[in-house]
């Protein structure tokens, strides 16, 4: 995948550097070199340096910064192909439909502590370092499986972070890592972390407000429940039904949702259930009384 992004996000540039293909190229250049940049042509390429810099400044991981980096450059050898002959611009567009057809960005594959629900089911794959995970999953078991509204509410001690997401969303992909990690530092027995694949399952984005439409800004949504109740989310919802920008960093998830706090108290509510109850204490053995010496 990246090769190839690389490969198309620098494509005018080989085609107008490299002297065996630059050769015959049409150019407004006062000199009339086929070989070089002409105003016009540098002129796009500082706009698009500025949009990548404004776009990188709220980008968190380094997948986000590569992705606006491959994703604006072909929209800007685009634009050069189409300026420069209409034919070569037609086939730069048809070879980015075909790569984004065939080729889609690497999902995560690292540890993680996540359940992952379906519409009606839950779906517990086992990971061979930690033991669950979304990337190994086993045949559907033969045993009946809990509806996940039940899994939900079964323990009201039990706190969800549950990430509505889309394996489609570029979003949703550079936060996965993040979630992952959060998953690992403060999964416990009274706060869990779960997935629901919105862009797979649309029963539940109708159910719970999550839009799945290719312009959203709703996609990964993050939704905190308590004994099967949503407590809060992010991002908002504003009155109008749009969503209000929030950046799914990891700092922000934990301020926003007290994971610190949560995880204390939910590890003090669990350890009465894994101690278990308590023994009563042994009543000693009566003791029979001295005799006296009068008794003797």
């Amino acid at each position: 995948y990246y090769p190839l992004s690389a490969l198309l996000a620098a494509a005018f540039l080989i085609v107008r550097k490299v002297p065996p293909l630059c050769r015959g190229l049409p150019s407004q250049r006062e000199d009339g070199n086929p070989c070089d940049f002409d105003w016009r042509e540098v002129e796009i390429l500082m706009f698009l340096s500025a949009i990548v810099m404004m776009k990188n400044r709220r980008s968190i991981t380094v997948e986000q910064h590569i992705g606006n980096i491959f994703m604006f450059s072909k929209v800007a050898n685009a634009i050069l192909f189409f300026r420069l002959d209409i034919r070569m611009g037609l086939l730069y567009l048809t070879l980015c439909i075909v790569f984004l057809m065939t080729c889609k960005p690497p999902l995560y594959m690292g540890p993680e502590y996540i359940k992952y629900f379906s519409d009606k089911t839950i779906d517990v794959c086992i990971s061979p370092t930690l033991g669950v995970s979304g990337s190994l999953c086993p045949p559907p078991p033969l045993k009946p499986v809990l509806l996940w509204q039940e899994e939900l509410e079964k323990d009201k001690r039990v706190t969800w972070i549950v990430e509505f997401f889309a394996n489609w969303s570029s979003e949703c992909q550079s936060f996965a890592p993040i979630f992952a990690d959060l998953s690992l530092k403060y999964n416990c027995s009274g706060l869990q972390f779960g997935k629901v694949d919105v862009g797979r399952y649309t029963d539940v984005s109708t159910r719970y407000k999550v839009s799945t439409s290719p312009l959203t800004k709703q996609l990964p949504t993050l939704i905190l429940f308590q004994g099967g109740t949503e407590i809060m989310r992010r991002p908002q919802i504003d009155k109008k039904g749009r969503a209000v920008s929030w950046t799914f960093s990891e700092e922000n998830v934990i301020r926003e949702f007290n994971l610190n706090e949560l995880y204390q108290k939910s590890k003090k509510q669990s350890k009465p259930r894994e101690e278990g109850p308590e023994e009563p204490p042994a009543v000693p053995a009566a003791v029979p009384p001295e005799e006296s010496k009068k008794d003797k």
